[in-house]
């Protein structure tokens, strides 16, 4: 019988990389769903109350669209059957139905910076989603972590995530920044700023701050803004306009294609600045340059997919072997 391989989506770039390495597993029957909790934390996803998360809200829509644009088989929730391989982009909840099968996590992007909410779930043991993607790989829930590149294995091994269980394989979406050279964006020259839904995700932010730096360093030459997908369009235009009222704004649109076009990126807490930095622009961010540059995920050409399913049919291959030495050795007692 064929494997089972179940998919948990999430954001858009969450739900495209988990795709993508799928596209590279044919040999298993897959199945996706949006991402989930079996926790009693359900109860506000179903009430609205858990909208600006993945589980929820745009995201949750956008990640139903993309399963159905797609014709990807669902069984939301894996209610439906049995897995042995459950591949996923984030272990901030880990749902109790996958903890009989082999997990994969594999990194999103970016993890948040190591703040004051950070080191109180560290120190008291509060739920780990808490501190957002900042306790990204603490859940020791899974088989294997596939990261984007050797400075993000430093990265989680110093948090404290068993350094036997990462593998360096790149990630899908970060991997080939060149190829975004070759787009239909009619623009070229600007300044862009790629902003973050860090109010949406009830995080401290300074916005107005935000947006007179990206005037200054506009200095002139024309400034794009392209708005996060969970960002309220209406509330960041608004003040957008107040501050800096000759620049574009973008809700939409392929935020890839516009970095590649650009002279200058502008970011905040975004993965995105990986892209501006593998295609060497100039980039501003609220993280260290010197740090993202150790951090940035490998270029290797779009093989980080085919690099995670190998880990993948490796995992599962082990699990046969052994079996078989168990069945030999029982019958030969």
């Amino acid at each position: 019988m064929r494997k089972k391989a179940l998919i948990l989506g999430g954001s858009r770039n969450q739900t495209s990389m988990m795709h993508k390495i799928a596209q590279q597993l044919p040999e298993f029957e897959h199945y996706y769903t949006p991402f989930y909790t079996d926790t009693v934390l359900r109860h506000l996803v179903d009430a609205g109350l858990a909208d600006f998360t993945i589980m929820g809200g745009p995201m949750r829509r956008d990640t139903e669209k993309y399963l159905a644009d797609n014709d990807l088989a669902v069984d939301l929730g894996g209610r439906a059957r049995d897995y042995d391989l459950v591949l996923m982009g984030t272990d901030l909840l880990v749902p109790g139905n996958i903890r009989g099968a082999r997990v994969v996590l594999v990194q999103e992007g970016m993890t948040d910076p190591e703040d004051r909410m950070y080191r109180l779930v560290r120190r008291l043991g509060l739920p780990r989603f808490l501190a957002s993607t900042a306790t990204t790989g603490l859940s020791n829930a899974y088989d294997l972590f596939c990261v984007a590149s050797e400075g993000y294995r430093d990265l989680f091994i110093r948090k404290g995530v068993d350094a036997r269980k990462l593998r360096v394989t790149g990630i899908p979406n970060f991997d080939n920044a060149a190829a975004f050279l070759d787009n239909d964006f009619p623009h070229r020259g600007y300044v862009l700023a790629a902003t973050s839904d860090t109010r949406e995700c009830f995080k401290r932010d300074r916005p107005r701050e935000f947006y007179a730096r990206c005037l200054r360093l506009a200095a002139g030459r024309p400034l794009f803004f392209k708005l996060h997908p969970n960002e309220n369009v209406e509330r960041s235009s608004r003040e957008i306009r107040r501050i800096c009222p000759e620049a574009r704004i973008f809700a939409g649109g392929n935020t890839d294609h516009m970095i590649a076009n650009c002279d200058v990126l502008v970011t905040q807490y975004s993965s995105v600045v990986y892209v501006g930095l593998a295609l060497g622009k100039e980039v501003h961010s609220y993280f260290d340059g010197e740090e993202l540059r150790r951090l940035c995920p490998l270029q290797n050409g779009g093989r980080s997919a085919a690099n995670i399913a190998a880990q993948c049919r490796a995992l599962l291959e082990a699990d046969d072997e052994h079996e078989l030495q168990r069945i030999a050795a029982r019958a030969a007692g």
